[in-house]
């Protein structure tokens, strides 16, 4: 059985960097992980607690929680399958 998979993806508002990371993000997630993964994406500047508690100092922050140790990327997140491989999170599906 695979492990659950748990990610939260941290932008700033509409900008086109979050924009970007958004999409290449989401697009990774559809192609790889739907099936065993839960995707959050929270707007840092509608919930700032959030940011808080995760220590989320730039954005946009990509945190795998599950499957554990817990593991971020940071910077541009265009490219979700890099930011997947990243996280060590596409070895099985190659």
């Amino acid at each position: 059985m695979e492990e659950k998979v748990l990610l939260k993806l941290f932008v700033a508002g509409k900008t086109s960097r979050s924009k970007q990371a958004v999409e290449g993000i989401a697009a990774a997630f559809d192609a790889f992980l739907k099936e065993r993964g839960t995707l959050d994406i929270i707007d840092v500047l509608k919930q700032p607690q959030q940011a808080m508690e995760e220590q989320v100092l730039a954005t946009p922050t990509l945190i795998r929680l599950l499957p554990t140790p817990v593991r971020r990327v940071i910077g541009d997140l265009s490219d979700g399958e890099k930011a997947f491989d990243l996280l060590e999170l596409l070895d099985e599906k190659r």
